[in-house]
């Protein structure tokens, strides 16, 4: 459905809050948080997200990959575009290859 953008790596999606999947974004109030969540309303605008539902976890979130029309991952072009890593905990490394170079330092 459509996607109203709470940050880097959340939104609502047919009233119901998603994680994305696998990788971390800036908070809000960190440097680079509002630039993360503008970008994620960028990819987002006018279209019809897809979720796929990964798992609830221990804060009780739905953790979901979304997908644009397209088909692009939204965690993955969140990587790409360098506002959110690989959370290797949860994505096994899945996005790591997508960072930018010294993301991590």
């Amino acid at each position: 459905g459509n996607a109203y953008i709470i940050d880097g790596d959340s939104l609502v999606i047919s009233k119901t809050q998603v994680r994305l999947f696998g990788v971390d974004a800036p908070e809000l109030n960190h440097p680079y948080g509002q630039k993360a969540k503008w970008a994620l309303g960028a990819l987002c605008k006018r279209q019809r997200i897809r979720a796929e539902v990964a798992e609830i976890d221990a804060h009780g979130r739905t953790v979901a990959k979304c997908f644009l029309e397209d088909g692009r991952d939204l965690s993955e072009e969140m990587v790409k575009w360098g506002l959110a890593i690989d959370w290797p905990k949860f994505a096994g490394g899945r996005y790591r290859q997508h960072e930018s170079p010294n993301v991590r330092n």
